[in-house]
């Protein structure tokens, strides 16, 4: 199974650095010295990649690969993910936090009621968002925060959302006209 952990930014320097855009809590264990990661540009054939090394730099990881010399090279790779192969059956370390897989075609419970599937995790600037097909078809995207995804149960299939007006209740949507 493969999880997309970032996205290549600027290169850096001439030595053929790049900066990383992260979207996984564990870079120290997906960007290690001497792993190999997939890199898929927005045009062109994926190419694996070993890491040479990474350091950190304001607020953002430098990461150079062996198979990139300089910065002509680097700049090459911008805007390409950055995707490592994982067993499926892993779970990150902290059980507050899933990968997107776990998560997609989950069904979405609300009030007791079954009120969708998790089609596709969102990774924005703000938050990361959930977009969830209602049992009627549309698409409702719901900001993946405690305060409205209120439990995660792998084992049932299922991801538990508040019930808030409107959100996924389609009788509730603004479709629905005035209260």
């Amino acid at each position: 199974m493969e999880i997309v952990v970032g996205r290549i930014g600027r290169a850096h320097g001439i030595r053929g650095e790049v900066s990383i855009d992260l979207t996984t809590d564990e870079p120290e264990k997906r960007f290690a010295s001497g792993s190999s990661v997939v890199v898929r540009p927005r045009s062109g054939a994926a190419r694996t990649l070993v890491i040479r090394g990474t350091r950190p730099h304001q607020g953002r990881l430098l990461v150079t690969f062996e198979q990139v010399p300089d910065r002509t090279a680097a700049e090459e790779l911008r805007g390409a993910q950055v995707v490592v192969d994982v067993d499926e059956t892993e779970r990150p370390d902290d059980p507050e936090e899933f990968y997107d897989h776990q998560l997609v075609d989950l069904r979405v419970l609300s009030g007791g009621v079954e009120r969708g599937v998790v089609r596709e995790v969102l990774h924005l600037p703000a938050q990361d968002m959930l977009a969830v097909e209602r049992s009627d078809g549309v698409e409702v995207l719901v900001p993946f925060v405690a305060a409205l995804v209120t439990d995660v149960d792998l084992d049932a299939g299922v991801v538990h959302v508040a019930a808030v007006e409107g959100l996924l209740d389609p009788e509730l949507s603004e479709d629905a006209g005035p209260r």
